[in-house]
């Protein structure tokens, strides 16, 4: 059995893996005609307590749960590590039966991407451009890649639910944006951050650290939580915000790729705490990892 800070995960009947469209739109066809719910919950696999806290979501909130499985190679740059992403389909469909799904789609890239496949979905504007988006970290393709896969994903699941971590603040922004502008008949739920005992969000890159880069790591939630005492102090001013985030990365050693604050609806740039909720977020290298983190601040916290 596998278990998540102290939790064993029970065994249950093991979920049906599909490698086709074909396949699984005939394995949910059934359960259309009897007007069951549809909860699709994506991900790349090499699953943690983040992943299974969204599984168990949708296993509560709809009738059928659909996991996607799949590294997907278009939202990889150059230089990345998709070659070296950490893999484990056998633990993951293990993971996956005791969180209650009922399939896991697992396609070859082929599948997904046969030959001759010219067709891209993207997200325009400011949302995809800045943070993740900017060239200077991985760039508008990225987002490209992501949202060209989930809308594939939509169109192959047609889930009633998909279900989202906030740790990818970003990438929830612009899947919702695109399931807006696109018609998706689709409800987005963005869940919270699941985190280690002493804050690092929990990643799949996580692997990459060694014991004391695991440790240093944790200077990015500490950084996060800096930004959010100072605003629970009065602290108005984002740039304030951001200055005592770095300060704490500095403490750890840990030189970011960015450190923003922005309005956490749209992603606009943000001055001042106004009573909106304002995203302040961190990317940082730790070794061979590439971490995002984010800590949402909204009225309560400026309270």
């Amino acid at each position: 059995m596998d278990t998540f800070s102290g939790e064993t995960l029970s065994t249950r009947a093991a979920a049906r893996v599909v490698r086709s469209v074909g396949e699984l739109r005939a394995a949910l066809l059934p359960h259309r005609r009897e007007g069951h719910t549809i909860g699709l919950v994506p991900t790349m696999g090499f699953l943690h307590a983040g992943h299974v806290s969204l599984l168990e979501a949708a296993r509560a909130e709809t009738d059928v749960v659909v996991m996607s499985l799949f590294v997907n190679p278009t939202q990889f740059g150059a230089g990345e590590d998709l070659d070296r992403y950490p893999r484990d389909e056998e633990r993951d469909l293990r993971l996956a039966a005791a969180a209650g799904v009922d399939f896991v789609y697992a396609p070859p890239v082929e599948e997904v991407y046969p030959d001759g496949f010219a067709t891209t979905v993207e997200v325009g504007g400011s949302l995809t451009g800045i943070l993740e988006g900017d060239p200077a970290s991985r760039g508008p393709g990225h987002f490209r890649g992501v949202t060209t896969v989930v809308a594939k994903l939509f169109n192959s699941v047609q889930p009633d639910v998909a279900y989202f971590g906030r740790k990818d603040a970003q990438q929830a922004v612009v899947i919702e944006r695109m399931t807006r502008d696109l018609d998706f008949p689709v409800e987005i739920a963005v869940l919270p951050t699941v985190r280690e005992d002493d804050g690092l969000a929990l990643s799949s890159r996580n692997a990459y650290l060694t014991a004391e880069q695991r440790e240093r790591a944790a200077g990015i939630s500490r950084a996060l939580q800096a930004a959010e005492e100072a605003a629970r102090g009065g602290e108005t001013s984002t740039d304030a915000l951001v200055e005592a985030a770095r300060n704490e990365l500095r403490s750890a050693g840990i030189e970011p790729e960015y450190v923003e604050a922005r309005h956490a609806e749209d992603l606009s740039p943000v001055a001042e705490l106004n009573g909106r909720p304002v995203l302040v977020a961190v990317a940082a290298r730790v070794g061979r990892a590439r971490l995002i983190d984010n800590v949402l601040i909204n009225p309560k916290t400026e309270a």
